[in-house]
């Protein structure tokens, strides 16, 4: 198989790039990684150059350029047999609309509290657009694990493309001390957070010494 690339923005922060690299990570699929700072004055120039939108993340292979999130799930699932979604069909399609909505939905979450690793016990104003999001989250974790839990402990049992796009959602609930999780949404956020195979990435993400202030937001409790 032609070698892979996969190209990310900070590791602190890009929760975007996260996401595929969890999945291929899980698929135990091998790849090379770029990384390019984030709003840097060489950013918009360098994007440009491994993707026709000047974003990260971007997937190569050979010639090929994939360069938006849920295509690359797509299709570094297809190169691992399909394994990236439930082998069920009904399964697989519940699957891609969870993971369909994060992809579009959940702005509030995404506005208010941004992926920052690194950060503890930040806090933000609990906005009544910002309760609604973690009460849908809530819902839908909490389904999935009550419906699949005889499965594995990910939300359709075993890990899936769905658990790539919660895992930021995740660690913003580590980050901001979100409260609203019921029992099994909370045993699902140990479950992604204590996950082994994310460690280097973890770990990476907290090496980093760049700040970006638009990024570092919230006060201490």
């Amino acid at each position: 198989m032609t070698a892979l690339t996969l190209i990310i923005g900070n590791r602190n922060y890009s929760s975007w790039s996260l996401r595929p690299w969890a999945l291929m990570t899980h698929l135990g699929l091998s790849f090379d990684e770029i990384l390019l700072e984030l709003d840097t004055p060489a950013f918009a120039a360098e994007a440009r150059r491994h993707s026709p939108t000047g974003r990260v993340p971007a997937l190569h292979q050979g010639a090929l350029v994939v360069y938006e999130s849920i295509a690359i799930l797509e299709y570094v699932s297809e190169l691992a047999g399909g394994r990236g979604w439930p082998a069920d069909r009904a399964l697989r399609a519940e699957a891609r609309a969870v993971a369909c909505e994060m992809h579009g939905g959940f702005g509030a979450l995404r506005a208010s509290c941004p992926m920052n690793i690194r950060a503890r016990d930040r806090r933000v104003a609990p906005t009544p657009a910002l309760l609604a999001d973690i009460a849908r989250i809530d819902a839908l974790w909490s389904v999935c694990r009550e419906r699949h839990h005889g499965r594995g402990p990910w939300l359709f049992g075993e890990y899936s493309a769905a658990d790539a796009m919660y895992l930021p959602v995740a660690f913003r609930f580590q980050t901001y001390g979100m409260q609203g999780l019921g029992a099994r949404a909370l045993e699902y956020l140990a479950t992604a957070l204590e996950d082994p195979l994310i460690t280097p990435w973890v770990q990476a993400a907290l090496a980093e010494t760049r700040r970006l202030p638009s990024e570092e937001i919230g006060t201490a409790p």
